[in-house]
């Protein structure tokens, strides 16, 4: 078992790489395991207009990159490696990759989430062939095409609005009577002569031959079901926290939100929860960037406590 490590820390989004470089600041050697790309959900974001310090607006990737070069520079090691289970041993915490198992005092879960899915019949099939979950990964492939955007909330809007860059039509469809988005964002979308906004709508099902050529809707007041032809489906109706390793270990039910105090601990010593996989937490870039600070300290604190009681050896 790998103990090298001071602070393990789970994910490599905004809230991760916030965490490290204050980890690492603290002379603690530091590890990011992460099982595909740094950035999260982040580096699916188009334009980013409201983080604090970028008043000329940047790009989920710029932002990533920026942040990943800051916590290099300071030291973290970053490893591709799919964390399989986070189990308890002799007082410490014990991570399972696909790799190896890696042994430590302190823990910070920063995983993330994924989009949620809508459950239909073609969503599955057609996914990576007209069904997506990023506009800015795969819009540039529906240049000129017709497309249909599910869903109500800023992501929603702001995806919707970057597809009208190269999409010929844009037909927004929410499941309610209004939306949840900032005004801002429904003024700009409700302005665009390219968007169209279907309420009260859901999709029943998508379909086509090899690729998607179609969705059927149906209205939830009326009842009544259309076929509406288009070659693209992109879904931003929320995400699902990436808790499944966990087990039972904090989470009752598999996708749960975990219960952390202030400094963003759990209810396991040394074991911190940051981001969008935090109960109560508002899912923004900067305040994943804020909760991955704190729980940087306070784990910096703790094995500070920890070695004054002569617990810190692993």
């Amino acid at each position: 078992m790998n103990k090298d490590y001071d602070v393990i820390i789970v994910g490599g989004g905004p809230a991760a790489l916030a965490a490290a470089v204050y980890t690492c600041r603290a002379l603690l050697k530091t590890v990011i395991f992460e099982k595909q790309y740094l950035g999260g959900q982040l580096v699916g974001t188009d334009l980013i207009e409201n983080y604090p310090g970028f008043p000329e607006v940047i790009s989920g990737v710029d932002l990533t990159q920026r942040m990943e070069a800051q916590a290099k520079r300071f030291g973290v090691e970053i490893r591709y490696e799919e964390v399989l289970k986070l189990s308890l041993e002799n007082g410490l915490k014990v991570v399972t990759t696909d790799i190896d198992a890696y042994a430590s005092h302190v823990v910070v879960l920063a995983s993330g989430a994924e989009p949620k899915k809508l459950g239909v019949p073609g969503e599955k099939e057609f996914y990576g062939k007209g069904v997506s979950y990023c506009a800015t990964c795969d819009g540039a492939f529906f240049k000129g095409k017709d497309v249909v955007v599910i869903g109500g909330g800023d992501s929603a809007i702001t995806e919707g609005i970057f597809l009208t860059k190269y999409a010929k039509t844009v037909q927004i469809i929410h499941r309610r009577d209004a939306f949840r988005a900032t005004k801002i964002y429904l003024d700009e979308a409700f302005s665009n002569p390219k968007i169209k906004v279907i309420l009260n709508t859901v999709i029943e099902s998508i379909h086509g031959q090899e690729k998607v050529d179609g969705v059927v809707t149906q209205n939830i007041l009326t009842q009544e079901k259309k076929e509406i032809p288009c070659q693209g489906v992109f879904t931003f109706i929320g995400s699902v926290p990436n808790t499944g390793f966990l087990g039972n270990l904090l989470c009752v039910d598999a996708g749960c939100h975990i219960e952390t105090n202030i400094h963003m601990e759990t209810a396991i010593e040394g074991l911190y929860a940051v981001g969008d996989i935090r109960k109560n937490s508002y899912r923004q870039i900067a305040t994943a960037i804020g909760e991955g600070v704190t729980a940087a300290i306070a784990a910096e604190h703790k094995l500070a406590e920890l070695k004054a009681l002569g617990k810190g050896e692993k």
